[in-house]
């Protein structure tokens, strides 16, 4: 199996799984935050929407510098608006890992400021900023939709819900 058909296998399974969970979002309780320091529910599931959109600058460019990053999204409204996003951060993003083995080893640096945070092969950088991040960010989400009594879906094996 070539590297590409791996990441494109481990991207279908992870978007798909994130997926199954913004389904779930509460319209009436997006406002709510579990602490006074916390993401509000809206605003998590609003990153957790735009998290695939980091695979442009990965797939794209050699480098990314922290220091030009746009702000964080505001929380959007309504379940459908981040399901739509996502939907479409997801498909933009798979038609980007269209990439031969030798470009997705190609190197990729993390920048902050014009100083060199860490270089990475390009696909372990999509694997971190992408999927692993996608994978942190929906293990809080599930956590938010359980404290408001909603059935968190089967992720990797059954949950407390599901089977």
């Amino acid at each position: 199996m070539s590297l590409k058909a791996a990441l494109l296998a481990e991207y279908d399974h992870e978007i798909g799984t994130t997926r199954k969970l913004l389904e779930r979002l509460p319209d009436d309780k997006l406002a709510w935050q579990p602490h006074a320091k916390s993401m509000s529910l809206g605003g998590l599931a609003t990153h957790l929407s735009n998290l695939p959109n980091w695979g442009g600058p990965i797939m794209n460019e050699s480098a990314f510098d922290l220091a030009g990053a746009p702000p964080p999204l505001e929380a959007k409204p309504s379940r459908a608006d981040i399901l739509a996003a996502f939907d479409a951060a997801a498909r933009q993003t798979r038609t980007l890992l269209d990439k031969t083995d030798a470009e997705l080893m190609a190197p990729w640096s993390l920048r902050r400021g014009g100083h060199e945070v860490f270089t990475l092969p390009r696909v372990a950088a999509f694997r971190t900023f992408v999927l692993y991040h996608l994978v942190h960010h929906r293990g809080q989400l599930s956590v938010y939709l359980r404290l408001n009594e909603v059935p968190v879906p089967a992720i990797y094996g059954p949950s407390a819900d599901e089977g």
